[in-house]
């Protein structure tokens, strides 16, 4: 047996074991905090605080404590409930900046609605996903998770469910507190922050209350090379006893190789003049492994220049201001302000360029290689280089978000009355501060020989070092924005007296305007940086109106029913840059019936149905033909057209686009449950859920297209490169109305506390099992896929078992918890390899082995005000296991969403009162 399906096993048995040798409790907690009305994730109605109809996960400001979490991503990530979000990681190799997104059940971020007090906050894009590094983490007194979805009530966006991050309120007094988290792994990945708080006025006593929470935190980056996993594209493996090599290097490689296309029918052929001459390949290259009969190149190791994970910084500030006037009216003010500054370094830039007939680069690089006949009838010529010696990519990404809520509640004439307005921006500033080269100096110096494109790594003089060190560019490439502009006004109050108490009904509507701009720099614009395409300009807006009700009946002491329905109206987008509408106007309504059944004291029964929406996004419907980068794989020539083929297999352009015709996604879901505490100190709950989409926006897919290029025709259109003028074939990924989904799973947890002489035992274990996560093939509505356990079609694992377990033991004024993550194993992506028995290359799938890690963290309450936290994450060094993937970042030999690669980490944590 494998080491880590070794730990993996231990720790999933000392879970277990220290649950089994405890006893646990439900609602403990509950019992003893004051009863009051509250307004619950997932209902407009105010009631008294208790386990309601719908599945709602809390997650408590000590809970966050315990769990160690650096950010809000780190924090929700580590949730058994969370899958498919998207992570830091991605920003080596993408423009996101480092946005993290939330998912529920796999579902996918764009279906999981976030919200900030209950209200919505501006996503990052055109669409409604938010950026999770908005949310400042310290400033949080609890998070309510409703595994539910929730379109009757919050509208669009919903389907997955709300996660709902309420913050602190009415804090008197101080705290102030520094982290240090340190790898034990030599090498970057440094953490550390320091926060503080404070208020003082008792909203309740003095009418009034004032607070302001700060945090700063930073972060060090990590290079591929620190660690032995993900130091190479190059990557040697065994499986059942043979030995292969997994081959992700890059044909735009130093020194460049050389493409060549003919007339007369010739085919393209691709070859590295180094290679031909040597009969090897230089330092930080190899010969290809997916060379043809007509390419003979030399590939570089990119991988062993990135960053997996990137130096970022961040600010956070938020305050509240509280104001009570007269005994049932209170006036709140919410500002919340990020800056989060992200740096993603990855491999020197490619950079291809013509090479002239009869010039010194012919002469000397090309001619010697060709035939008679190729010598004849060459077309076109072009190296395909990589400037190594202008550095690594460097690109900065600025992003500041502001958030303001200007609200209030009263009660009037026996109506909980509530309106709030809202002002929320998501600005990013992109740039690049390193390794782009301008393109006139770069042509310059091509032209007139001022480096040698084809000299290995090292072979630059000195004078032409610094020829390069002025020829970099440095500036910012585009802003991009997303303002939500809203106002809200509902109301819930008792209507009626039935057998089991008064039923009640809220009331509500909302209006919200979206508008999301993206400007490319004059720099940009003006083709200042070489091979580079600008971002297109957009200037969009949308706005939608919603009305809903909801109605909660206690029909008996033991059973409740709740009804809800909601309408909304979108209008078409107006574009700016167009000067025109795109779309049409759009409207949805939903709805949602659930109960709740108490027969006993220690059981309650729960269910819910119901339907959702989600609305296209605007970039979804308006978005011109522009291109989206590279395909993820390489492929043959998709036409068998020596005009536009690319050299063997190649990575061809993607050119991204809209549709006008896009309709709303829909839902139809529901969940069954149950909760029971059969003694005073154990607890466990089980609840069902199911959620089919239909009319899912969908795309053909790339591996798709390539493989029946015939079928899919329609979708290949040609891309000229910038800096060639070369003309290619590229793959349109376009936007349909077709796509259909169908998820299903378990989420249970048990939960409890036993007390001992020596101290107090609490357990809780929670986990999510997936029994399904099916959905058609992009691009059709009959071709099911699913990628249970599996690497899919969609580039993503859904997971079958997650679970975690948290043990705390309190010892007086000390307290130490363990925490065990699990995730189940899975089938990796079907990959090409090269057999190194038969050297001739494979087709396979690898078996990646469960993932476990476990954290321990100690807190010692020094005095009333002194408190000091100390904890080891993944005490055994667990290694992301060996994963093949070629997608989602630049990081090569693991899959950075479903392992961290920091390992073993240590962190010391002090906190101040006063």
């Amino acid at each position: 047996m494998r080491l880590q399906e070794k730990i993996g096993v231990r720790s999933v048995r000392l879970a277990l074991g220290v649950l089994a040798g405890s006893l646990f409790i439900a609602g403990q907690a509950m019992a003893q905090e004051q009863v009051q009305r509250v307004e619950i994730t997932g209902s407009s109605i105010k009631r008294i605080a208790v386990e309601g109809a719908l599945p709602v996960q809390r997650v408590s400001a000590e809970a966050i404590a315990r769990s160690g979490a650096t950010s809000v991503s780190e924090l929700m990530q580590s949730l058994p409930a969370m899958q498919g979000f998207t992570i830091t990681a991605t920003a080596a190799g993408s423009n996101s900046g480092g946005n993290v997104g939330a998912s529920i059940h796999d579902i996918g971020t764009a279906y999981t609605l976030v919200l900030l007090n209950g209200r919505r906050m501006a996503p990052q894009g055109s669409g409604s996903a938010v950026n999770l590094n908005a949310i400042p983490l310290s400033a949080i007194e609890r998070i309510e998770i409703l595994t539910d979805g929730a379109g009757a009530l919050y509208g669009s966006d919903a389907i997955a469910g709300v996660i709902n991050f309420i913050m602190k309120k009415n804090q008197q007094g101080g705290t102030a507190e520094a982290v240090f988290n340190a790898p034990q792994a030599s090498g970057g990945g440094k953490f550390w922050n320091v926060n503080a708080s404070y208020g003082f006025g008792n909203l309740d006593e003095n009418g009034y209350n004032v607070l302001a929470s700060f945090r700063h935190d930073e972060q060090t980056q990590m290079k591929a090379t620190d660690r032995e996993f993900a130091k190479t594209a190059y990557v040697p493996f065994s499986k059942n006893g043979t030995n292969y090599v997994y081959d992700r290097t890059s044909t735009a490689t130093v020194p460049a190789n050389v493409a060549v296309t003919f007339t007369g029918g010739l085919p393209a052929i691709g070859f590295s003049p180094y290679l031909k001459k040597n009969g090897s390949c230089p330092e930080r290259n190899f010969i290809s492994l997916n060379n043809t009969a007509t390419t003979q190149n030399c590939a570089f190791d990119f991988a062993s220049t990135v960053e997996i994970v990137p130096e970022a910084k961040r600010d956070s500030l938020f305050t509240k201001g509280s104001l009570k006037v007269g005994s049932d009216t209170k006036l709140f003010a919410d500002v919340a302000i990020s800056r989060y500054d992200l740096t993603a370094r990855i491999a020197p830039n490619t950079a291809p360029f013509t090479i002239l007939k009869g010039s010194a680069y012919y002469n000397d690089n090309v001619l010697p290689w060709l035939t008679p006949a190729q010598a004849a009838n060459t077309k076109t010529m072009s190296g395909n280089y990589r400037t190594y010696d202008w550095g690594t990519r460097d690109s900065n990404t600025i992003t500041d978000s502001t958030h303001l809520v200007l609200s209030g509640e009263t009660n009037l004439a026996g109506w909980d009355l509530k309106s709030g307005l809202t002002l929320s921006k998501n600005a990013i500033n992109e740039s690049y501060v390193g390794g782009y080269a301008l393109a006139t100096e770069f042509k310059s110096m091509l032209a007139n020989r001022s480096f040698d494109p084809f000299a290995p790594i090292g072979k630059q003089s000195a004078e032409t070092m610094a020829l390069i060190k002025g020829s970099l560019f440095n500036g910012s490439i585009r802003t991009a924005s997303t303002t939500l502009k809203g106002f809200d006004i509902g109301g819930s109050r008792e209507l009626f007296d039935l057998p089991g108490g008064k039923a009640g009904i809220g009331i509500g509507a909302d209006y919200r305007e979206y508008h999301y701009e993206q400007t490319p720099s004059a720099a940009a614009l003006a083709g200042l940086i070489y091979n580079f395409n600008a971002s297109p300009a957009y200037d969009m807006t949308r706005s939608n109106q919603g009305f809903y009700s909801e109605l909660v009946a206690p029909v008996t002491k033991d059973l409740e029913l709740t009804a809800s329905a909601r309408f909304d109206s979108f209008t078409a987008i107006k574009n700016a840059i167009a000067n025109r509408d795109m779309g049409e106007k759009q409207s949805a309504g939903t709805y949602k019936l659930s109960m709740r059944y108490q027969p006993t004291q220690a059981v309650l029964l729960r269910g819910s149905y119901g339907t959702g929406f989600k609305a296209p996004t605007m970039l979804e419907i308006g978005q011109p033909l522009v291109n989206n980068g590279f395909t993820a794989s390489a492929y043959e020539c998709p036409i068998a057209s020596a005009d536009y083929c690319r050299p063997g297999k190649s990575q061809y352009n993607q050119i991204a686009g809209g549709n006008e015709n896009l309709k709303p996604e829909t839902s139809k879901q529901y969940t069954i449950g149950f909760r029971i505490e059969p003694i005073q100190n154990f607890s466990f709950g089980l609840d069902l859920w199911d959620v089919q989409m239909r009319n899912q926006v969908s795309q053909v897919s790339e591996k798709q297209a390539f493989a029946d290029p015939v079928k899919f025709r329609d979708l290949f259109t040609t891309y000229t490169e910038p800096a060639t003028g070369n003309t290619y074939w590229a793959f349109k990924s376009l936007s349909v109305n077709i796509g259909k989904s169908h998820n299903r799973g378990i989420d249970w947890d048990m939960t409890g506390r036993q007390k001992f002489d020596f101290g107090t035992l609490t357990g809780n274990l929670a986990g999510t099992y997936l029994i399904k996560s099916d959905y058609t093939a992009p691009g059709t509505d009959n071709v099911w896929e699913n990628s249970m356990d599996k690497y899919g079609i969609n580039d993503a694992v859904s997971f079958s078992n997650l679970f975690k377990f948290t043990g705390s033991l309190e010892t007086g004024a000390l307290t130490n918890t363990l925490t065990v993550s699990y995730r189940n194993g899975y089938q990796d992506a079907e990959t090409s390899v090269r057999n190194l028995s038969t050297n001739l290359n494979e087709t396979l799938r690898l078996d990646v082995p469960s993932y476990t890690t476990v954290d321990w963290q100690g807190i010692y309450n020094l005095n009333k005000a002194v408190t000091i936290r100390a904890g080891v994450k993944n005490i055994f060094n667990v290694a992301p296991p060996l994963s093949l993937r070629a997608s989602s970042g630049h990081q090569v030999g693991f899959d950075p969403r479903y392992a961290d690669p920091t390992l073993r980490s240590f962190y010391m944590a002090g906190s101040y009162k006063f």
